[in-house]
């Protein structure tokens, strides 16, 4: 079973994104879930959501514990909130963010890491040019889906388009397909 928790804020697209990655998964023949976990439930409070693939039935019904890989949407949480518990020192991470882990303030943490397995994506910059908002949950699945291999490019962009009305669909499918691009880049830079 492949694990993934989402953590941003109230207003980003956090359980939007969890679900996308279901759909994707479940366009792809597995099993998926998808489920949010509210704090406070106002615009910009911490907000986290999960997501389940696996190739069997999935029975668990509990927030995600010990994730496969993280995506925060959400860099301003990087120190208010433990982003990184429970998670292995083989899973992946994805931050929005221009900067890299060490600007972030992660290079100590990160040195535990496979490093092709991390990686900061511009994705609110990304969203703001093709959405017209810096929603940055689009983006970082098309990121996720280069990164993990967990899903195809093609299914996330599926997914978006069952989601949304075509002009908006069309933004987020431009915003997924850039990130995922840059992530490639990054992932070919780091075997070379």
């Amino acid at each position: 079973m492949f694990q993934v928790r989402i953590h941003g804020r109230g207003g980003q697209g956090v359980v939007t994104a969890a679900e996308l990655l279901s759909v994707a998964a479940f366009l792809e023949g597995h099993f998926s879930q998808a489920f949010p976990s509210f704090g406070s439930e106002r615009m910009g409070a911490p907000v986290m959501a999960f997501c389940r693939i696996d190739d069997r039935e999935i029975r668990l019904r509990e927030p995600v514990t010990m994730p496969d890989a993280l995506i925060i949407q959400d860099p301003t949480l990087l120190h208010q909130v433990d982003l990184f518990s429970g998670l292995h020192s083989g899973g992946y991470i994805l931050i929005n963010s221009t900067r890299g882990f060490e600007a972030l303030g992660l290079g100590e943490f990160a040195r535990d890491f496979h490093h092709y397995r991390l990686f900061t994506v511009p994705a609110a910059e990304i969203a703001l040019k093709h959405v017209g908002r810096p929603l940055p949950n689009a983006a970082l699945l098309g990121g996720f889906a280069a990164a993990t291999g967990a899903v195809r490019l093609e299914s996330v962009l599926s997914a978006i388009r069952s989601k949304f009305p075509e002009r908006i669909a069309a933004g987020n499918v431009a915003a997924a397909t850039e990130a995922h691009a840059i992530v490639l880049k990054t992932l070919e830079s780091a075997h070379a």
